[in-house]
């Protein structure tokens, strides 16, 4: 489903050169969820910024199904791509209502200016809202602006779903949330991954969401990964053996050692 091969990324900014991807190669079959772990600076979001084409890779290629998205602008990914990043706020347009938001999603990757909800697809919205039981179904024709974290950030899981794309990208998704809101939205994220078949992305600090959530760990750290735990070697995992992969490459992140509660 997806392929990465001798995928790097340089930045050079001024007369400095920060190497932030490091050949990495990296395969993910098709409905697969793969957790990512790492201290800061390791790469996770770089690598997920060069799946979504934000930011170009210096060398390697990026192959979705049989086609190289190497060099496809990021708006054109956008229909195969969902991307879901921390901050509630920057998934959505605040000014506008959610059925304003959930019309611009189901269009993503198409050049239109219709802004209106088909009702066939206003009813299905609706019925998959008040499936999620937080009463936003009520709630179309409110303003974003008015929605709480939460509330928004389930609005942009769905947002990111609504055309079904191929590929689930999660960027600490849950970080910016109370914890009740964050396992909201935890249980909301693996119902569409589950329901869509989904193959998911989801870079978290979160060392027992890792190992709770997906079929496959990858732990990066200087833009390499240096683990990769999947099936029945994921399963049996503890918070405690990570923790003893990342004192054996001598990595020190308190942030990333101490959290541990969604």
């Amino acid at each position: 489903m997806l392929s990465l091969r001798g995928v790097s990324k340089v930045f050079q900014i001024g007369a400095d050169r920060k190497v932030a991807i490091r050949q990495i190669d990296l395969d993910l079959r098709s409905g697969e969820f793969l957790t990512i772990i790492g201290s800061n600076g390791a790469g996770k979001s770089t690598l997920l910024n060069l799946i979504a084409g934000t930011v170009p890779p210096t060398t390697g290629t990026i192959r979705l199904a049989d086609m190289d998205i190497t060099g496809v602008p990021p708006h054109i990914r956008a229909r195969r791509i969902g991307r879901i990043v921390q901050d509630p706020l920057a998934g959505t347009a605040p000014s506008m209502t959610v059925a304003e938001n959930l019309a611009l999603a189901s269009k993503r990757g198409r050049r239109t200016l219709r802004l209106g909800l088909p009702s066939r697809m206003h009813r299905r919205i609706r019925a998959q809202l008040e499936v999620l039981n937080i009463g936003m179904e009520d709630r179309l024709d409110c303003s974003v602006s008015t929605l709480s974290g939460g509330e928004r950030q389930a609005l942009t899981i769905l947002m990111a779903t609504l055309a079904q794309p191929e590929i689930l990208l999660l960027d600490e998704h849950t970080a910016a949330l109370d914890p009740s809101n964050a396992a909201m939205i935890v249980r909301m994220t693996c119902a569409f991954v589950e329901r869509l078949g989904l193959t998911t992305l989801m870079v978290t600090h979160n060392m027992e969401q890792a190992i709770e959530l997906g079929d496959r760990l990858v732990m990066m750290h200087k833009g390499e990964i240096i683990h990769d735990i999947a099936g029945e070697a994921k399963a049996t995992t503890s918070v405690g053996e990570l923790v003893d992969m990342f004192s054996r490459h001598h990595i020190v992140d308190d942030e990333l050692l101490l959290e541990r509660v969604c």
